[in-house]
């Protein structure tokens, strides 16, 4: 389950109605999955075949489905980091800067851990939001953002998509950014 981190008081806000309310007052959705209907020998499986990827979208489909009518979303795919990943320094790199799309960024974890770290309104600041198997978040098209990986260093997500070729990042100096 989701578990927020307000990094300037460190303040931890905890269970899903609480997560799911404070994410909605910062216009970022947040919904749960059942992680379970995932077949076993996918549930921590971060070497992830062709077939594992498609097995997973088939699992989901009528979530990922659900979710794409409601905010239009037209693709989708599975992605996999882990330190088998190729070049796995160089993608984390790129993903922890903070940065916005010109799109939703949504995420539906399936195994493993991360954390997406977003700027909140000015008193409140950036937070952490620490996710698992079965959340699923969309941080708002323009929302300052980066992601990165916990300390198991392995996720497995499903990635959703507005534009076909998907989100391209834009690059967002904060001054007040603080990692």
């Amino acid at each position: 389950m989701a578990e927020i981190r307000i990094r300037n008081t460190n303040e931890r806000i905890k269970g899903e109605d609480n997560v799911r309310q404070f994410l909605g007052n910062n216009n970022v959705i947040y919904e749960h999955w059942d992680p379970s209907k995932l077949p076993a020998h996918l549930q921590e499986n971060f070497a992830l075949s062709d077939d594992d990827k498609n097995e997973i979208l088939s699992t989901y489909d009528g979530e990922i489905r659900d979710l794409a009518s409601r905010r239009g979303y037209k693709t989708w795919d599975v992605i996999t980091l882990s330190e088998a990943t190729p070049n796995i320094e160089e993608l984390l790199k790129k993903f922890e800067n903070v940065h916005t799309h010109t799109e939703d960024e949504v995420r539906a974890i399936t195994a493993g851990r991360g954390i997406f770290i977003i700027k909140g309104d000015e008193n409140t600041g950036y937070f952490d939001v620490e996710l698992e198997a079965g959340d699923v978040i969309s941080v708002p098209e323009g929302a300052p953002h980066f992601f990165t990986l916990m300390d198991n260093r392995k996720i497995v997500a499903v990635r959703l998509f507005i534009e076909p070729e998907g989100w391209i990042a834009q690059n967002y100096d904060d001054p007040t950014f603080v990692k």
